[in-house]
């Protein structure tokens, strides 16, 4: 099967990670799939992509920069055009809104089957009124629009009407951490328990109810530090959070991004989520696949899913800042229940999440919307 995957960039974001993994699974089958970074101009991706993953920089098929006005955005949509009708795809797979827009446009008139996937909920995280009301108009004509949870299905047609086919795909474990066992939850990762949390440091991760919370715990639990891992726009406000709080140098520590945190999950000995929305956290999937007990903020989309409606994780209401501070207390109090939940916690989410799992999702998709014509 030949796929165009269109997506803004090859950088260090959630829905970049997943086109890393699906794009390096279908080429190792057989597949044949150009990858289209969009909105950015060249650069080393930051997750490793097989050699036989084909990278085609729009920028490049435009001879400089994508960024401008009208008549750039009106050249960049025919140059994907040009490239789409040169590949003659058996389907056409975008990531992001105004990515999903331009491949709608692009494959319009084409009879290349054409899926788009949101990344996140569209009910809680805005786009802008443009963008909105592009989506509200076009989404309509894809093949199919995907999401990523049960939650948002259940609710995009309301907010994007006229669908013809709306489908759920999780995100998938990446393989290599797929081929590492769950980290022994009998053993102590190290002298000092790590309370860890990975994500992008932006105003809805809420890093600063963490900060907060943990603040509040370390004199009742004077063994324990708090690492984050993760970049963004708040870093700076975090670390006079951190310095504020009067701890000694060490308990609370930005650790900056990392392309593969799973070394630092396997150091760790708990995790927290405290997202006021997520689409489908791959930070608190892979920590739970690698046995690490977590405590999440029960968001609209992502967490509840993952966590087997609470079962496997312990979920919160978003923007407690008691309700966390008093399940990360028990939990770090807890050896029994860290145990427990980090064995039930991987056996479910890689059972669930499996690679295989997702990509059987993808592979029934795309074979109800492939042209018969072009059916192998």
């Amino acid at each position: 099967m030949k796929i165009v995957f269109l997506i803004s960039s090859l950088g260090s974001g959630g829905a970049e990670r997943v086109a890393s993994t699906l794009t390096n699974a279908w080429v190792a089958r057989g597949d044949q799939v150009t990858l289209v970074p969009t909105f950015s101009g060249g650069g080393q991706p930051f997750y490793e992509l097989d050699p036989r993953v084909e990278v085609r920089y729009l920028a490049n098929e435009i001879g400089g920069p994508v960024a401008g006005g009208g008549k750039r955005y009106l050249q960049r949509l025919l140059a994907l055009r040009r490239l789409i009708r040169q590949r003659q795809p058996d389907l056409v797979l975008s990531f992001l809104p105004n990515v999903n827009i331009a491949a709608l446009a692009a494959t319009a008139f084409t009879r290349i089957p054409c899926i788009v996937s949101e990344r996140s909920d569209p009910s809680m995280q805005p786009i802008g009124r443009v963008w909105s009301l592009a989506c509200r108009l076009l989404y309509r004509f894809a093949d199919a629009v995907t999401v990523q949870t049960e939650a948002v299905a259940g609710r995009i047609g309301s907010i994007y009407p006229g669908l013809r086919r709306v489908a759920v795909m999780p995100n998938p474990l990446p393989a290599a951490l797929e081929a590492q066992p769950p980290r022994d939850p009998d053993q102590l990762a190290s002298a000092r328990p790590v309370l860890l949390s990975v994500g992008r440091l932006a105003p809805e991760k809420r890093t600063n109810l963490i900060i907060d919370s943990f603040a509040r715990l370390a004199t009742s639990h004077p063994n324990w530090d708090l690492h984050l891992v993760g970049d963004g726009p708040l870093r700076t406000d975090l670390q006079r959070q951190i310095e504020a709080t009067g701890l000694p140098p060490g308990r609370i520590r930005l650790l900056g991004r990392s392309a593969e945190p799973w070394t630092l999950m396997r150091q760790a000995d708990a995790f927290v989520l405290a997202s006021d929305y997520e689409g489908f956290p791959n930070a608190l999937l892979e920590a739970v696949a690698l046995g690490l007990p977590a405590v999440s903020t029960d968001c609209r989309s992502g967490p509840r899913e993952i966590s087997d409606n609470g079962s496997v994780v312990h979920l919160v209401p978003p923007s407690d800042g008691a309700a966390l501070q008093q399940a990360l207390s028990t939990l770090m109090a807890d050896t029994a229940r860290r145990r427990q939940l980090g064995r039930e916690g991987a056996a479910s989410v890689r059972r669930r999440y499996s690679l295989d799992a997702v990509l059987a999702l993808w592979d029934a998709l795309f074979a109800q919307v492939r042209r018969p014509e072009r059916r192998a």
